[in-house]
C-alpha cells in the first residue's frame, strides 16, 4: 500500500467522516460544551498516532474513533467516556503523558485513561494462572471507575472485529482470552449485545469450521425462518391491534455460539435444535402501565399458542441483578415448534441492549444516582477481590461462576427478597444475611422444616437460619458453599484456626524437647523442618498441634539426631530443603499426597495426562475418557477450555488433599453412672475443649448405669488417643473404648 499524497488526503476525509459519525450515533444527548471536549480529545488522538498505523495498514486513530463509537453508540455511555475512549491508547502508546491529560481534560478523565494504561500493560502471557492474575488486577480499576472495564470490552470488541490482519497464533490467542475473560464481564454488566458478538467472533477464530459451517446453515434457513415468524406473528397482529397496543414484533437469532453449544452438549445435529430463535414483541408504554401491558400481551399470545407452564419467566416483578426486565413464555407455535416469546417494554428493551447505561435514561434527569443493581455487584466485586487467599485460576473460575449463575430468589423470615446465584445453598443464604450468620450458622429451616446446610434453594423458598454462639466453620463447609462471598469467610476463619492451633502446637513441642534435654531453637526447628520434609517453622508446629508429628515421630526424631554416624550420612542422603522466598513464615502449607475426586472425596484410579503433567498441589480436575478411565489435568492445561465446554458431561471435580490433615470416623464406646448432666460434659468436652466434630451420638439408660456411643472424626490415631485420655476424665465415667 503506497502512502502518497492522494491517498493521505482520501484517509484524512475518512477520518473526519467518521468523527461526525461518532457525534451522530451517539445515544445520550451531547451539550455544546461535550462536543468540544469530544473535538479536542479527537484533535489530541489524531496528533498523538499521527506517525502509527494498524498491521492493516490504515491509519492507528481509526481504532481510537472505532472504540468511541461503540462507547457512545452500542453502550450508549456519556461524554466523559468518549472522550476516555479516543484518548485510551494516547498515555502508552504515543509522547503524552497522564500528566498532559490531566491538564488537557481534567482529573476524572485522566483516571480512566490510567486505568486503561494499566490494564495495556499486564503482560501479555499464554499461560492461563498469569491471564486468571491479570484478570484479578484489572477488576482492581473497578475501584476507581466501572467505566475502565467498559471501554476496555469496547477496545476488545474492536480488535476482534479487525483481527484478520494478524498471525493465525495471534487470533487463536486474542480470541480465547476475549471468551475466558471479557465475555463473562459483558455479560454481568448486562451488555448482551456485545457478549454475544465477543462469542461468535472468538468462536470464528478458535474454530473457523465449525463457525462458518453454522454460519452458512443459518443463512440458508434464513428465508424459512422469516417465514415462519411472519406466520407466527400474523394471527396475534390482529388482537393486539385491537387493543390499540403500540408494537413491533421481531425475531432475535439465537448466536451461533450457542448453538454450538447446544450441539456440543445435547449431542445433536443444527436441523434438530428446534429454538433458533425467539420472537420479541416490544411494546410502548408510559411507566405506570408498562406491567399491567406486558400481562394483557402475554393474554393475548396464550389466547392463541398453548403455553408451557413450566417455561414461564417474570423478570418484571424480579427484575435480574443487571437491571433486565422481561416476561419470557415458551409457547407451541405453528408446526407443532416450542417458540420463546419476549414480551418488553421499550424501556426494558433499552436496559437490555444498553445494559449499565440504559439505567440512567430512565432515572427522571437525576444523572447523579448510581443504579442500585450496578452497585450491589460492584460491592459483592470488592468483596471477591479482597479475598487473598484463593490463589488467580480459582478466583476466576468463582468469579465466572458468580457472573454466569442464573439466578433464585428466596425469601427472609420477615418476607424480604433475597436474590442468590442458582445451586446456591442454605449456607450461602446465611452468609449474605451477615457473616456473623454465616460464621455461627448451626441450622436451617426451610418452609419450616429443618433441612441440612447443604440444602440446595430452589426459587420461593422461605429460609430461616438457626444460629449458636458455639457453631463455627468446618473445611466440609467450603464443599456446600458456592458463592465467593462465603468461600472467601469460610478460609479466612480456617486459616486463623490453624496459626492459633500451631501456637498450641509450639508449646507442646518445647515441653517434649526439654524432657528430651533438647533445647527448642532456631537450629532445632530448622532441624526438625527438614527431618520431616516440611516448608515452615508454622507447617512443623500445625502438625504437632493436630498430633500427625506425635511422640513417637519426636522421638524418632532425637535419636536419629543423637546418632551423630546416622545422622551424618542421612543429612548428606537427605537434600536440605531450600526455603521458598514466595512462601510467609506464618503460612501453614499442605503436604498434598493424595488426590480425591467428586463432592464426597472419593478415591478412584487414575492416570496424570501426559499434555500438562499435573504435579501434587496443582490445580486440577478429572476428565473420564471414552474407555472411562479418569485422566487428571490442570486446570490451566491447554486443553482444558475446549474439554470443559465440549464435554462437561464427562467432568470430574478433584483436589489433592494433605492426607495428614484427612479425617477419619472413629466410633467411642462408653459406659458409667448416669449423672445429671453427663451427656452435656461429655459434649462440650469433644466439640469445646478438644476441638473434634462429631457424627452421631446415642445413649441409653437402664436403672441408673448408661452406655453409649459417640462416632467422631478425627485425624489420626493420637487425636483418638487423647479423646478417651479427656472422656475417662469426667465424672461418672467408668469406661471409655475405641470400637
Amino acid at each position: 500500500m503506497e502512502l502518497n499524497e492522494a491517498y493521505l488526503e482520501q484517509e484524512n476525509k475518512q477520518i473526519a467522516r467518521q468523527y461526525k459519525e461518532l457525534l451522530r450515533v451517539s445515544y445520550r444527548i451531547l451539550t455544546k460544551e461535550d462536543k468540544q471536549m469530544i473535538r479536542k480529545a479527537f484533535e489530541t488522538a489524531v496528533e498523538a498516532h499521527k506517525d502509527q498505523r494498524r498491521k492493516s495498514g490504515e491509519a492507528y486513530v481509526f481504532h481510537p474513533i472505532a472504540v468511541a463509537k461503540i462507547v457512545a453508540s452500542e453502550i450508549g455511555l456519556d461524554a466523559t467516556s468518549i472522550t476516555a475512549a479516543l484518548l485510551h491508547d494516547v498515555v502508552e502508546d504515543t509522547e503524552f503523558t497522564l500528566a498532559d491529560i490531566e491538564q488537557m481534560f481534567g482529573e476524572t478523565i485522566a483516571r480512566i485513561v490510567d486505568g486503561l494504561t494499566k490494564i495495556s500493560s499486564l503482560k501479555k502471557e499464554g499461560d492461563i494462572s498469569l491471564q486468571a492474575e491479570n484478570f484479578r488486577k484489572m477488576l482492581l480499576t473497578l475501584n476507581d471507575d466501572i467505566r475502565v472495564i467498559i471501554i476496555k470490552i469496547a477496545d476488545r470488541l474492536h480488535n476482534m472485529q479487525t483481527m484478520d490482519a494478524m498471525r493465525p497464533d495471534k487470533q487463536v490467542k486474542i480470541a480465547s482470552e476475549t471468551l475466558y475473560i471479557y465475555a463473562p464481564l459483558a455479560h454481568r454488566i448486562g451488555l448482551y449485545n456485545i457478549k454475544t458478538e465477543l462469542e461468535d467472533l472468538s468462536l470464528k477464530y478458535t474454530e473457523p469450521e465449525v463457525y462458518n459451517d453454522i454460519l452458512g446453515k443459518i443463512q440458508d434457513s434464513k428465508e424459512e425462518q422469516d417465514a415462519y415468524i411472519e406466520s407466527f406473528a400474523t394471527s396475534i397482529k390482529t388482537s393486539l391491534d385491537k387493543e390499540q397496543i403500540d408494537f413491533q414484533i421481531k425475531g432475535r437469532p439465537k448466536s451461533i455460539y450457542s448453538i454450538r453449544k447446544k450441539i456440543s452438549a445435547q449431542n445433536i445435529s443444527f436441523d434438530e435444535i428446534y429454538d433458533k430463535f425467539a420472537i420479541r414483541i416490544i411494546y410502548k408504554s408510559d411507566l405506570e402501565s408498562e406491567k399491567f401491558l406486558a400481562w394483557k400481551i402475554y393474554s393475548i399470545v396464550t389466547d392463541h399458542y398453548r403455553p408451557n407452564p413450566t417455561r414461564l419467566r417474570d423478570w418484571i416483578s424480579s427484575p435480574k441483578s443487571t437491571g433486565y426486565e422481561a416476561l419470557h413464555i415458551t409457547v407451541m407455535g405453528p408446526k407443532g415448534r416450542w417458540v420463546e416469546v419476549q414480551i418488553r417494554s421499550e424501556r426494558m428493551n433499552e436496559i437490555a441492549e444498553k445494559g449499565y447505561a440504559a439505567h440512567y435514561k430512565y432515572k427522571h434527569g437525576d444523572s447523579q444516582v448510581e443504579d442500585q443493581g450496578i452497585d450491589i455487584w460492584l460491592n459483592r466485586l470488592q468483596e471477591a477481590l479482597e479475598n487473598n487467599e484463593l490463589n488467580a485460576v480459582d478466583f476466576v473460575e468463582q468469579f465466572k461462576l458468580n457472573l454466569y449463575a442464573k439466578e433464585i430468589f428466596v425469601f427472609t423470615p420477615q418476607g424480604d427478597l433475597k436474590s442468590l446465584p442458582k445451586g446456591a445453598t442454605v449456607l450461602d443464604f446465611a452468609f449474605s444475611i451477615h457473616t456473623d450468620i454465616g460464621m455461627h450458622t448451626r441450622g436451617a429451616k426451610v418452609n419450616g422444616k429443618i433441612v441440612p446446610l447443604s440444602r440446595v434453594l430452589k426459587s420461593g423458598d422461605q429460609v430461616e437460619i438457626i444460629t449458636s454462639k458455639t457453631a463455627k466453620p468446618t473445611k466440609n463447609w467450603l464443599d456446600i458453599t458456592q458463592t465467593a462471598r462465603a468461600k472467601s469467610k469460610i478460609k479466612s476463619v480456617l486459616n486463623e484456626e490453624k496459626k492459633q492451633i500451631a501456637e498450641e502446637g509450639k508449646v507442646i513441642l518445647n515441653r517434649k524437647l526439654k524432657s528430651q534435654r533438647i533445647q527448642l531453637n532456631e537450629k532445632t526447628v530448622n532441624e526438625m523442618v527438614n527431618h520431616f520434609k516440611l516448608k515452615t517453622s508454622k507447617d512443623l508446629f500445625y502438625r504437632v498441634g493436630i498430633g500427625t508429628i506425635d511422640n513417637k515421630a519426636i522421638k524418632d526424631y532425637v535419636s536419629s539426631k543423637n546418632n551423630a554416624f546416622v545422622s551424618f550420612f542421612k543429612n548428606k542422603i537427605r537434600k536440605p530443603v531450600k526455603p521458598q522466598n514466595s512462601l510467609s513464615l506464618d503460612e501453614i502449607t499442605e503436604r498434598y499426597d493424595a488426590l480425591v475426586f467428586g463432592d464426597d472425596d472419593q478415591k478412584l484410579d487414575y492416570t496424570l495426562a501426559s499434555c500438562c503433567n499435573p504435579i501434587p498441589g496443582d490445580d486440577v480436575f478429572g476428565f473420564t475418557t471414552v474407555k472411562g478411565e479418569i485422566k487428571v489435568h490442570k486446570k490451566n492445561c491447554p486443553n482444558a477450555i475446549q474439554l470443559q465446554s465440549n464435554y462437561a458431561y464427562r467432568i470430574l471435580k478433584a483436589k489433592w488433599i494433605d492426607s495428614s490433615q484427612e479425617e477419619f470416623k472413629a466410633s467411642i464406646k462408653l459406659t458409667g453412672l448416669d449423672n445429671l448432666g453427663l451427656i452435656s460434659d461429655i459434649t462440650n468436652e469433644i466439640s469445646k475443649n478438644l476441638h473434634v466434630n462429631m457424627h452421631s451420638i446415642s445413649f441409653e439408660s437402664n436403672h441408673g448405669v448408661f452406655e453409649g456411643r459417640i462416632v467422631v472424626k478425627v485425624k489420626n490415631n493420637s487425636e483418638i488417643q487423647r479423646l478417651l485420655d479427656r472422656i475417662k476424665k469426667i465424672d461418672g465415667i467408668d469406661k471409655a473404648t475405641r470400637e
